[in-house]
Order: C-alpha cells, then sequence, then structure tokens
C-alpha cells in the first residue's frame, strides 16, 4: 500500500474504488458535475487544500477537463498538483459501452499506469509511511463512543459535527474520519464533542 499525504480529488466512487485498492490516501469524489453546484465540498476541498495541498486525477475526457478547470479556478494553484493520465482507448468492463469519447478512466487504467502518472506529477509513490501527525488519531471506536456512530441518533449527531466543522453533510463515517484525522488532532475533536454534548445538556 502506498502512502500519499495529500488529499486525492477523483471524479467518481469507482475511481475512487480504483486508487483505494493500491493507495493509502484520503479521497474525495467530486461525483461527476456535482462539484459545480456543492459549495460544501468546494469548501472542503478548499480546507484540505490550505492544510496539505490536493491531488486532482480527473479523466482524461472533455468532462475530466472541465472539472479539472473548476477545482483549478476556486484553488490557489501552489496548493494544487495536476495528475494527468494519458489517452488510452478502450471500454471500462463494468461498462457495455465505451465512452462518448471512447477513452478510459482513471477506473479502468491499471494501477502501474495510474502510479506512472504520479510519479510523473512529481508525487513521491513510496511504499514507506511519511511522518504521522503528532498525536493520536481520531478512530471508529472514538466516534462510537461519543455517540457519532452505531447509535440511534448517530446520523443526526454526525450532521450537528460536520455542520459544526463546516464540513459537507455527506460525507458517510469513513469519509468523515479521514477528513477529521486530515484536519484536526484529537484533542481538537474532542473538544468540540464535549462541546457539543454540554450544549445538549
Amino acid at each position: 500500500m502506498i502512502k500519499i499525504k495529500q488529499t486525492i480529488v477523483v471524479e467518481g466512487k469507482y475511481d475512487k474504488s480504483k486508487l483505494s485498492s493500491f493507495i493509502d490516501a484520503t479521497i474525495i469524489t467530486t461525483e461527476g458535475f456535482d462539484i459545480f453546484r456543492d459549495k460544501e465540498k468546494l469548501a472542503l476541498l478548499r480546507r484540505l487544500a490550505r492544510q496539505d495541498g490536493i491531488i486532482v486525477l480527473t479523466d482524461s475526457d472533455r468532462a475530466g477537463c472541465l472539472i479539472r478547470s473548476h477545482i483549478a479556478g476556486a484553488i490557489p494553484p501552489q496548493q494544487i498538483t495536476h495528475v494527468y493520465i494519458p489517452d488510452v482507448f478502450g471500454k471500462e468492463h463494468r461498462k457495455e459501452k465505451p465512452s462518448a469519447e471512447g477513452k478510459l478512466g482513471v477506473e479502468g487504467l491499471s494501477s502501474q499506469v495510474l502510479l506512472e502518472a504520479f510519479q510523473k506529477a512529481g508525487i513521491a509513490v513510496v511504499n514507506s509511511p511519511e511522518r504521522e501527525k503528532a498525536g493520536r488519531p481520531v478512530t471508529k471506536g472514538d466516534l462510537m463512543e461519543l455517540g457519532f456512530a452505531g447509535g440511534e441518533n448517530s446520523h443526526l449527531l454526525r450532521l450537528n459535527l460536520q455542520k459544526k466543522l463546516g464540513l459537507p453533510g455527506r460525507l458517510n463515517t469513513n469519509g468523515l474520519l479521514r477528513v477529521l484525522n486530515q484536519l484536526y488532532t484529537y484533542e481538537e475533536f474532542l473538544s468540540v464533542a464535549q462541546q457539543m454534548s454540554a450544549e445538549k445538556n
């Protein structure tokens, strides 16, 4: 598994699934053109970009270029690394026919081709883990213990937490965990959780 510190931005869930099979990183999807309307997600990308920078990896077709341009127009260039995939013609296994332009997207490329694209962009793709953020990470156990996962009202509590932290409401538990560990220390997270608990009582 290759560890990458920056958040990787891809178009859809199949792209995310492909990368997750060999890369350990926070991966955010644009849900295609939804990023043009989703102000919360764009605000999250800005925060992640300020923190460690982001990597934009979209398909090489027209849609991918439009999505890339939209993100590039919203975030300072020094906070973005652009990774470009080569034009490879073919059809993804899950699709009945090729895309409009006949090119394979991120999900259809081999991990080797994708790793080479990362290397060409100057991103270190090594198996050695990067320096971890000081202190212990927030875990799924913490979320459960504080009621943000596994409980009757967990979804509502999670939504309140995400709202308080200015995060998109559409993050699932694993996505929230990734973003919390990217942007906050355990102590900062605990402080917000305790504050929420005090406000409720």
